[in-house]
């Protein structure tokens, strides 16, 4: 019979300890509420999508709420239709005159409230919007949003992002470029070099394909982190291999039969 060979502890827990640490690495980063694609170009229409994921493990999403910038009010705000979900707008008086091309607005919209449908458990939905004319004199539009559950809880994704560290809960962000053709008053998609289509009214077309950014780092970060762990796991088992075929280490042969 072969004799048990014990391997000593101090060759196998560098391993161990290094196939642990990629593996914790390579799990899904947080998903946050986010605003795709995250820039527009000022002084144009944009069509956006606020991409909600689904974090919990067990109960739905049942309800989406955006703030839109009381500060900058936008003339032109107007939502695709999700299928199974309810939309409202709610209206204020800007706080600043705001031209559009129809003269002045008395009202502006302040909220936008999706409910009625379902996010499930570790999934996620897209509310297409078509904002415009974005502001000229600012470099951002803060939309504060509050997601609901099921079961009650409330997720409040309202946090200042500007400073060095990101929040737990860090409101969408969308970012204003200026023009690249000079101008500013143009119809735009939301992309830099986008179409311009020849109505501010949402397209029957899919959300941009660049919403997918995020979630295709996501899934990226997570394969090379995993390729990483395979990796330590070959290192791991060539180390042990070395150990086991070490010179100066015998191991008694089969005992033959005697007749």
């Amino acid at each position: 019979m072969f004799r048990k060979i014990r391997v000593p502890a101090r060759l196998l827990l560098p391993a161990t300890a290094a196939g642990a640490a990629v593996l914790i690495a390579a799990g899904p980063a947080s998903a946050h509420v986010t605003v795709q694609p995250g820039t527009a170009e000022k002084g144009g229409v944009g069509t956006v999508a606020f991409q909600v994921p689904n974090e919990d493990d067990t109960s739905a999403t049942t309800k989406v709420e955006v703030y839109l910038d009381p500060g900058t009010p936008l003339s032109l705000v107007s939502t695709r239709p999700v299928p199974g979900w309810k939309v409202r707008l709610e209206k204020k008086k800007p706080g600043k005159p705001v031209e559009s091309g129809h003269g002045r607005p008395t009202e502006t919209v302040s909220k936008i409230t999706w409910s009625g449908g379902t996010i499930a458990p570790r999934q996620f939905q897209r509310f297409d919007v078509v904002l415009g004319t974005l502001p000229t004199d600012t470099d951002t539009l803060v939309f504060k949003t509050v997601q609901t559950y099921a079961d009650g809880e409330v997720v409040r994704w309202i946090e200042d992002s500007s400073g060095a560290r990101t929040p737990q809960h860090p409101a969408p962000v969308l970012r204003l470029t200026a023009p690249r053709n000079g101008g500013g008053h143009q119809h735009g998609s939301g992309h830099a070099n986008g179409p311009a289509p020849q109505s501010p009214a949402p397209s029957p077309s899919p959300a941009p394909e660049s919403g997918l950014a995020s979630d295709g780092t996501a899934r990226a970060l997570g394969t090379t982190g995993l390729l990483i762990a395979l990796a330590a796991l070959a290192l791991g088992s060539f180390g042990l291999f070395l150990a086991l075929n070490a010179p100066g280490r015998r191991v008694p042969a089969r005992p033959g039969r005697t007749g």
